[in-house]
């Protein structure tokens, strides 16, 4: 399979995901701003939203959106309980914590790094990213994870989106359990090894 990211962009959950699920993906970077993958392709011509992240299958369908690949990774890979078994009320509580994440937290980050955007919008969507977060932290009080003690999906997208918040403005400093969560992620062998091949860390 070949996924299409940017660094650090919203396509590190699911190459986060696939090092997590055990499963070889060829990487194709994209430069969104140019709207080029890395060997000077037109992007909008494999991807008309023009965003990442997208995953070409092995027949040759191509899946785009975060929350829909990551859960696809994970089924590809079962047994190392990525996403409950789908039809369960724990899967459902899963696309719960995705949609949460993607639309309110994802959308929210997306005002901060439009240029465009006038200060004074800025600055609601800052507090009430902080607020969101807020509720967070308080959701993994006793807890390991997101859905208790298994790293699943929704850990690698929260992860992801969670790390944006030093680039635009968002401190979350002062949520201790949040922060020694992203901590305990952030040691995972297999983020660290997206984290590198992404060029984010050494």
């Amino acid at each position: 399979m070949k996924l299409y990211y940017s660094p650090g962009a919203c396509s590190l959950s699911p190459h986060i995901v696939a090092r997590e699920a055990g499963i070889p993906i060829e990487l194709i970077k994209v430069n969104l701003a140019a709207g080029k993958t890395e060997d000077g392709g037109d992007y909008r011509q494999i991807n008309p939203k023009g965003y990442v992240p997208l995953l070409t299958l092995d027949n040759g369908e191509r899946l785009s959106e975060g929350p829909a690949i990551v859960q696809y990774i994970a089924d590809q890979a079962s047994a190392k309980n990525l996403a409950p078994a789908n039809g369960s009320m724990a899967r459902y509580r899963l696309q719960e914590w995705l949609n949460f994440i993607t639309s309110e937290l994802h959308k929210g980050f997306s005002i901060l790094f439009n240029k465009a955007m006038p200060e004074e919008a800025k600055t609601v969507a800052r507090a009430k990213l902080g607020e969101r977060f807020g509720w967070i932290n308080q959701q993994l009080e006793g807890k390991t994870f997101l859905m208790g003690d298994n790293f699943t999906v929704a850990d690698a997208y929260l992860f992801t989106v969670a790390g944006w918040g030093k680039l635009v403005g968002v401190d979350i400093s002062s949520f201790s359990t949040l922060g020694a969560y992203l901590g305990r992620i952030a040691a995972r062998p297999a983020v660290k090894e997206a984290l590198k091949a992404e060029g984010l860390v050494k």
